[in-house]
């Protein structure tokens, strides 16, 4: 790994680190002693539809979301990083700001193990399947957040 990518890696890294305090730090304040474990989720889905300011960033987070997803997956069966669909399903539940920086650094760490991989990608049909779903709930979370 030349250093270049070594910052690289870095940077990702601090990126991750910091969007999982940044969003974290909001999250647990949503889960007040005495809640049931999807409490915090309704709360969560029904603030976001507060006002124009937060359905606009609710849905561009979620549209980004998809498209890193896209992304994620051909890239990793164009470079063979294993694990795709850990990181699109952590997405969800952690933050997308956390897992995506965590793939770019598997994927930076997947080039420098092997540059003169020829390129290639095949989705499967897992694939397909998966980035259905994720298109229905970024669509379903669209329609539910925008009324």
């Amino acid at each position: 790994m030349t250093a270049q990518q070594k910052l690289l890696c870095a940077f990702y890294g601090v990126i991750a680190l910091a969007a999982l305090g940044a969003t974290w730090s909001q999250n647990l304040q949503l889960m007040a002693p005495g809640m049931g474990p999807l409490d915090p989720f309704s709360v969560f889905v029904e603030q976001t539809r507060v006002n124009a300011a937060s359905r606009s960033i609710t849905v561009d987070i979620a549209f980004f979301l998809l498209a890193a997803t896209a992304f994620m997956v051909i890239e990793a069966r164009r470079l063979g990083v294993r694990f795709v669909w850990l990181y699109v399903l952590l997405s969800f539940l952690i933050a997308v700001s956390v897992t995506f920086p965590l793939f770019m650094i598997a994927r930076e760490m997947r080039i420098a193990a092997a540059p003169d991989t020829p390129a290639k990608w095949l989705l499967t049909a897992t694939d397909v399947i998966g980035l259905a779903l994720v298109s229905g709930a970024v669509i379903g979370l669209s329609v539910v957040v925008l009324g």
